[in-house]
């Protein structure tokens, strides 16, 4: 079969399930990963003849995207600042957002003279403390994260990017105390209400683990309360907390952190123009 026939056979089959875009998207992404073919010798190169092996690849890749499942886990990778991070059902899948809270704390920190001692909360990959430990090299980085499963994953990732990462399994929620104090903290915890869940596509619904995204409705702010309240005792004087947050709670973010007794908080948008990070400073 040629690549042009395959490409053809691929749409066809997608039809329907995800817009037209999307399904050109999947396919380059495929082409790149099976045939390590770039989006341009995909143009180029419509008559090469796609051995059967790798026919067979995409008809596998097709039958899960039929069932929707994520095409970040059908290649067992994503992108993220920059770097590459292996994800599967145990982790969630890196959103350009969070890249932005990444890159918002690069900024602030990336002319520190000194060492700081950064926490990240929630790890899952290791995309944030990766991230952060492969371009603040002045920095010590630590993350911890309820599912043994997921600390496995961050752990290869941080191996595969060649940084150094402390990782432990804690569940932070019933944790009263943390081992140490810190100059930064940051988390992308849990923030999705259950009653959000009518507007999600069902590849996140039916795949990506569910006690990484949701929250009970009565309750939605139950781990930044419970991160903020550790890290008034857990940072140092002047240390910072940084979090994303649920664009429809970014009012009830500042006043539970201005509750708390923390100064200098500053709520970000992200690039669709939604209020998606705040950070705030300890007295």
């Amino acid at each position: 079969m040629k690549l042009s026939q395959l490409n053809i056979h691929f749409v066809t089959q997608l039809q329907g399930a995800y817009h037209k875009e999307e399904i050109n998207s999947f396919f380059y992404m495929l082409c790149n990963f099976f045939l390590q073919f770039s989006r341009f010798e995909v143009s180029t190169s419509k008559d090469t003849l796609v051995s059967k092996s790798n026919i067979a690849r995409f008809e596998a890749a097709l039958l899960r995207l039929q069932a929707q499942e994520p095409i970040q886990y059908i290649l067992g990778c994503v992108a993220f600042y920059g770097l590459t991070f292996k994800v599967n059902k145990h982790t969630l899948i890196p959103r350009p957002e969070t890249e932005e809270l990444v890159d918002w704390m690069v900024s602030d920190f990336q002319n520190q003279d000194t060492m700081l001692d950064i926490l990240d909360i929630g790890t899952g990959s290791g995309c944030i403390a990766i991230a952060l430990a492969k371009n603040l090299p002045k920095t010590s980085l630590s993350a911890i994260d309820i599912s043994e499963n997921a600390l496995v994953v961050a752990q290869e990732n941080a191996l595969k990017n060649q940084v150094l990462v402390s990782f432990c399994q804690k569940d932070i929620v019933n944790t009263n105390c943390l081992e140490k104090k810190y100059d930064v903290i940051v988390s992308n915890p849990p923030y999705v209400r259950q009653l959000e869940k009518k507007a999600m596509s069902a590849n996140v619904l039916e795949y990506e683990p569910s006690t990484a995204l949701f929250v009970p409705n009565e309750d939605p702010l139950l781990f930044y309360r419970k991160i903020a309240q550790l890290a008034q005792d857990s940072l140092h004087s002047k240390g910072w907390l940084y979090f994303e947050i649920n664009e429809y709670l970014s009012l009830e973010m500042e006043i539970l952190l201005h509750e708390i007794g923390y100064i200098n908080i500053e709520i970000r948008n992200d690039f669709r123009a939604v209020p998606r990070m705040i950070k705030c400073q300890k007295l």
